[in-house]
C-alpha cells in the first residue's frame, strides 16, 4: 500500500545534506519518491508499506547523522501538530529554539577566543607593515602556548559537527558542508600541532614561526556564528504557521444539559451547542443557532471589517466575536476545521519545491565533492609550482592557506537557502492576507501569467443579484408566473435563483411542489408542476426548444446590464424577469491594477452577451465571452494556451473545476466549494478580484526575491573560489585569508535569508 507523508528531519545543516538524504532514501527498495527541503528541514517520502517502513528508512540515514521524526496520533486521529494548534504551541519550533539556544551558548563561548586570536593576528600584520612594535619574545611564547588550548576547545567542542562531517566522509564517502569545514580546519589544526610538537626537528624544512591555530579558532567561530544567525532568521521565516496556530482557542464554552461548561476543544463533539461571549475566540467551525453578532475574520481571510453573523450563518474556528453573544452548533472539529486545513495547506506549500530550485539542487549535489577536488588540486599546484619560486616551506604555507580558504568559502548553503526561504516567507505572507497557495510550483507559474479569466457573478459583481423587472407574455397573473418560476429555481444553487426566491418570499408568493426536476447545464432547469412541464433559463434554452420569441424585447433591458430569466412550456414562452447585480466597488480599480501588471482580462459568463458586455465596459475588461457552458470555458482556455498565453482561471463553483484544472494556474474565489478548492492551485478566502491583484503581486515579489538570492549565491561562489585558490596572487601579492573566507561564507547565508525576509514588509 502506497503511503506519502512529510516528516521533520533532524541533523540537516545545509543544501548538500538535503541532496545526500534524497539520494540515500531513493535507493531504498519500496521508496517511490523523496523530496527533502533544506529551508523547512522536512522530507516528503512516498513508499510502499509492504516493502519498507519509516523505521527502516530512518535507520538508513542515521549513520550519516540524520533521522526522520514521525508524527504520532491519538485516539481521535489527531497528529502532534494538530494538538499543538489546540495547545497554542508549535512543538517543532520549541525543539528548534532549544537547538538554537545550544548554538548560542557555544558561539558565545568561542567569540572571546576569536577576538583574542584576531588581536594576535592583527598585531603580527601591523608589525609587518611597521605600524606597531613587534611582539616581545615572552609575549610571543605565551601566545604560542595559549592558542593551541583555545584551538583545541573550539575545534572539538564548538566545531564538533564539522569533525563528525569529516569522519562520515572518511567512513561513508558522503560529503556535505560540514565536511568542507571539518577538512579545512582539521588540516590547519593538525599542521599547526605537528609544527608545535616537533618544532626543532622541522625547523630546517618548514617555517615553524607560522602556525594556523588562529585560523581554526576564527573560522569555526565565524561559521558557527553564521549558522546561529541563519537558524534564528529561518525561525522568523516560518512565523506565519505559528501565528495561525496561535489563532486557535484552547477551550470552548459548551452547553450540556442546559448548563454552560468550559472544556478543552479536544473534547468538543459534533453537534455540540457552544456559547460565544463578546471578545471570545470561536473554537470550532459551526452554524449559528441563536443570537447574532459581528465577527472579525481578518486572521483567516485578510478582510479588515467584521462581518455580520446571524442565525443560520457559518462561523469559523480562530475568528473573534466582537460585540454580541450567540450560540452555535459545532459542525467541524479538530482537523476538519477551515483553520486546520489552512495550516496544513500552508505547511505543505512551504515544504514544496519550486521548479526554479531544480538547478540549485543539481549544483548543490555535486558542489561539495567538486570543491574538495579543487582544494586538493590547489594544494598540489602550490607545492608543484610554488616550490620552485618560493621554496618548499613557503609554498606549503601558501598552499595550506589556499586549501583551507577554498574549503571554507565554497559553501552551498546560500544556494540551498535561496529558493525555500523566499517560498516560506511568500506563502506565509499570502496566508496572512487570506491567500492560500497549494504549492511552490503554482506560485512560480503565477508570475508568468499574462491572461486572467474571470466570471461575472460574484467576481466582478457583488454576487447578490435582485429581481428588478417582470414581463408577463401569457394569460397568467404575475404572481402565478412568479410562483412557477420560483418553485423551479428553489432547487437551483445559482445566485440568480436566490434573487428570484428572495423576491418571492418578500411578496409572500406560494410555491408549488416540483417533480422530475432536472438541471440543464449552462442553460437552465426543467420540472413538472401540476402535470405541466415548465422550463426556466436563458435564450439558448428557448432556442433549443424551438420556440418563437422576440429577442428584441430583451434588448432594452440587457443594454442596461440586466440578465433575463425566461419561463416557458414546450409550446410557448410565458414571460421573463430581469435580474440585476451591482458592480463591486473594488472591481474597476482591480482591473486597472491588473492592466498595469501587463495582464489581459477575459470575462467568461453564462449570462446574456449584451448584459455581460455592459458590465465589462463599466470596469474596463478586455474581452467578453457570453452564453458560455462549462465545457466552453475549457475550450476557451485551451484556445488561449494554444496561442502561447499563460492563463490563470478564477472560479468558485463545481462547474468551474475542469477549467480550474486546465488553466496554468487555477484560482478558487471565495470559500468556494471543496471541489473548486481541490482543483485550484490557489484559494482566495472571501476572495474578490482585488485579491487577484495581490496574489499576482505576491508571486512576482517572491520570484524576484528568489532570483536575487540565486544571483548573489552564484556570484559569491564564482568570485570566492578562484580568489581563495590564490589565482590572483601574482597580481595582488596576497592570498585570501581563511578567516575572511569564513566570515564571507557566514554572511552569505545570512544575507540570503535576510533578503527573503524583506518580502514580509513589502506591500501587496
Amino acid at each position: 500500500m502506497n503511503h506519502t507523508q512529510t516528516y521533520k528531519v533532524k541533523g540537516i545543516h545545509c543544501a548538500s545534506c538535503a541532496g545526500i538524504i534524497e539520494k540515500t532514501v531513493k535507493k531504498i527498495a519500496g521508496v517511490e519518491s523523496a523530496e527533502v527541503n533544506y529551508g523547512t528541514e522536512t522530507a516528503k517520502v512516498a513508499f510502499d508499506q509492504s516493502k519498507t517502513d519509516l523505521e527502516h528508512i530512518s535507520h538508513s540515514i542515521e549513520k550519516l547523522g540524520y533521522s526522520l521524526v514521525p508524527e504520532t496520533t491519538d485516539e481521535m486521529g489527531m497528529s502532534e501538530s494538530e494538538h499543538s494548534a489546540h495547545l497554542g504551541l508549535n512543538q517543532s519550533k520549541k525543539e528548534k529554539l532549544a537547538e538554537v539556544a545550544d548554538m548560542r551558548t557555544k558561539v558565545m563561548s568561542a567569540i572571546p577566543l576569536a577576538i583574542f586570536s584576531i588581536f594576535v593576528m592583527g598585531w603580527d600584520i601591523f608589525a609587518e607593515y611597521k605600524l606597531t612594535t613587534p611582539m616581545s619574545h615572552t609575549i610571543k611564547e605565551f601566545f604560542h602556548h595559549l592558542l593551541p588550548i583555545f584551538a583545541t576547545y573550539v575545534l572539538f567542542v564548538v566545531g564538533k559537527p564539522y569533525l563528525l562531517g569529516f569522519y562520515r566522509f572518511l567512513r561513508y564517502g558522503k560529503a556535505n558542508m560540514d565536511t568542507l569545514i571539518g577538512i579545512g580546519t582539521s588540516a590547519a589544526f593538525l599542521y599547526s600541532f605537528v609544527v608545535s610538537a616537533f618544532e626543532d626537528t622541522l625547523r630546517p624544512f618548514l617555517n615553524v614561526e607560522y602556525t594556523y591555530y588562529d585560523v581554526t579558532i576564527v573560522v569555526i567561530t565565524f561559521i558557527a556564528l553564521g549558522k546561529y544567525l541563519e537558524a534564528q532568521s529561518k525561525i522568523k521565516t516560518g512565523d506565519a504557521i505559528e501565528k495561525l496556530l496561535n489563532l486557535q482557542a484552547k477551550t470552548a464554552l459548551v452547553i450540556r444539559d442546559g448548563v454552560e461548561i468550559e472544556i478543552s476543544i479536544n473534547d468538543v463533539k459534533h453537534d455540540d451547542l457552544i456559547s460565544v461571549k463578546p471578545g471570545a475566540k470561536i473554537p470550532v467551525d459551526g452554524i449559528i443557532a441563536e443570537g447574532s453578532s459581528y465577527v472579525d475574520e481578518s486572521m483567516v481571510s485578510g478582510e479588515p471589517m467584521p462581518i455580520q453573523k446571524k442565525s443560520g450563518d457559518t462561523v469559523l474556528a480562530g475568528t473573534i466575536n466582537t460585540t454580541g453573544a450567540f450560540i452555535f452548533k459545532a459542525t467541524k472539529i479538530g482537523s476538519e476545521t477551515l483553520l486546520a486545513q489552512i495550516i496544513k495547506m500552508v505547511e505543505e506549500a512551504q515544504g514544496s519545491k519550486a521548479p526554479i530550485q531544480a538547478l540549485a539542487d543539481k549544483i548543490s549535489s555535486v558542489f561539495v565533492p567538486v570543491t574538495i577536488a579543487i582544494a586538493f588540486v590547489t594544494l598540489g599546484a602550490w607545492l608543484l609550482v610554488g616550490t620552485g619560486v618560493f621554496g618548499f616551506a613557503q609554498a606549503l604555507s601558501y598552499g595550506l592557506v589556499s586549501f583551507v580558504g577554498v574549503l571554507v568559502i565554497a559553501c552551498p548553503c546560500a544556494l540551498g537557502l535561496a529558493t525555500p526561504t523566499a517560498i516560506i516567507v511568500g506563502v506565509g505572507k499570502g496566508a496572512r492576507e487570506g491567500i492560500l497557495v497549494k504549492d511552490a510550483a503554482t506560485l512560480e507559474k503565477l508570475h508568468k501569467v499574462d491572461t486572467v479569466i474571470v466570471d461575472k457573478t460574484g467576481t466582478i459583481t457583488i454576487g447578490k443579484p435582485t429581481l428588478v423587472d417582470i414581463e408577463n407574455l401569457s394569460s397568467l397573473k404575475d404572481d402565478e408566473l412568479l410562483s412557477i418560476l420560483a418553485s423551479l429555481e428553489k432547487k437551483s444553487e445559482h445566485p440568480i435563483a436566490h434573487a428570484i426566491i428572495n423576491y418571492a418570499q418578500e411578496k409572500n408568493i406560494r410555491l408549488f411542489d416540483v417533480s422530475g426536476f432536472e438541471s440543464i447545464q449552462g442553460k437552465g432547469v426543467r420540472g413538472i408542476i401540476n402535470g405541466t412541464e415548465y422550463f426556466v433559463g436563458n435564450t439558448r434554452l428557448v432556442k433549443d426548444l424551438s420556440l418563437e420569441f422576440d429577442v428584441l424585447k430583451l434588448e432594452r433591458f440587457t443594454a442596461q446590464g440586466k440578465t433575463p430569466v425566461i419561463v416557458a412550456t414546450k409550446e410557448k414562452v410565458l414571460g421573463f424577469v430581469m435580474v440585476s447585480d451591482k458592480i463591486k466597488a473594488e472591481s474597476k480599480q482591480a482591473v486597472t491594477d491588473l492592466h498595469k501588471l501587463g495582464i489581459q482580462i477575459v470575462m467568461l459568463t453564462g449570462d446574456d452577451e449584451k448584459a455581460a458586455k455592459y458590465m465589462a465596459s463599466l470596469v474596463g475588461i478586455d474581452e467578453v465571452v457570453a452564453h458560455v457552458l462549462p465545457q466552453d470555458k475549457l475550450v476557451k482556455i485551451k484556445e488561449l494556451q494554444s496561442k502561447g498565453r499563460v492563463v490563470a482561471m478564477a472560479g468558485d463553483g463545481v462547474n468551474d473545476a475542469p477549467a480550474l484544472a486546465q488553466a496554468d494556474v487555477g484560482i478558487a474565489m471565495g470559500t468556494g466549494t471543496d471541489v473548486a478548492i481541490e482543483s485550484a492551485g490557489i484559494t482566495l478566502l472571501h476572495g474578490d478580484i482585488s485579491k487577484l491583484v495581490k496574489v499576482i503581486r505576491l508571486s512576482k515579489m517572491t520570484m524576484r526575491g528568489i532570483k536575487q538570492n540565486l544571483f548573489w549565491a552564484f556570484i559569491y561562489n564564482i568570485i570566492g573560489i578562484p580568489l581563495a585558490t590564490g589565482i590572483f596572487f601574482p597580481i595582488f601579492g596576497r592570498l585570501l585569508s581563511p578567516v575572511f573566507a569564513g566570515l564571507a561564507m557566514a554572511l552569505s547565508s545570512v544575507s540570503v535569508v535576510g533578503n527573503s525576509l524583506r518580502i514580509k514588509s513589502m506591500k501587496l
